[in-house]
């Protein structure tokens, strides 16, 4: 399910990308998509959780198909992409701010990964990259927010960016818990964990 929303991001950036007319920003932009999609080796963060999911027992195949993403997790990343297609280029920017906190919630993710599926842990190189591009990238969109929102009116755009990233955010996790945790109901065709098929 979450391989759905890490392919999108390239996209995302695209979209971010397309909406500039400053050579500057692009070039700093275009950074994300490089760590996603890799460079001419095609080794990125998309790559890299491909390895995640084959360590976790999903093949490669199934994984780059989205055999089995929850129907409401596509619909929450696709609401994500369509935020960014239909705003402006400051709440576009915007919305990427999650990133802010991202250093510390992927510090935590590892650990616990580490404690608790150790088998995952030749699958954890995306999250090892994200721990210095996440807060890189976070600091390039704040500097830009804060130079970009010049009046309330703005500014109130970009804590509304946020606030909408977050609940696209929280829809996905809803979505996964309602699947596999309570009550524990996968809609037919989506994943299903070894063992419950």
């Amino acid at each position: 399910n979450r391989y759905y929303y890490q392919s999108r991001i390239p996209i995302k950036d695209a979209l971010v990308l397309a909406k500039s007319d400053d050579p500057a920003f692009r070039r700093a932009w275009r950074k994300r998509i490089v760590d996603h999609d890799g460079d001419e080796s095609g080794y990125g963060g998309v790559e890299k959780w491909i390895q995640l999911a084959e360590a976790a027992g999903v093949s490669r195949e199934d994984t780059i198909a989205y055999k089995g993403v929850l129907p409401a997790v596509i619909f929450a990343v696709d609401a994500y992409l369509a935020l960014v297609r239909d705003s402006s280029l400051l709440v576009a920017v915007a919305s990427s701010l999650t990133e802010l906190f991202s250093r510390q919630l992927i510090s935590l993710r590892m650990d616990r990964m580490k404690l608790h599926y150790p088998y995952l842990e030749p699958g954890l190189a995306y999250f090892v990259g994200r721990l210095t591009q996440a807060p890189e990238d976070a600091a390039f969109a704040l500097d830009y927010v804060t130079k970009h929102a010049g009046n309330r009116e703005e500014q109130e755009q970009v804590i509304r960016a946020l606030e909408r990233k977050c609940e696209i955010l929280w829809a996905q996790l809803d979505a996964i818990e309602h699947a596999y945790v309570v009550p524990g109901i996968p809609p037919p065709g989506c994943f299903l964990p070894k063992g419950e098929a």
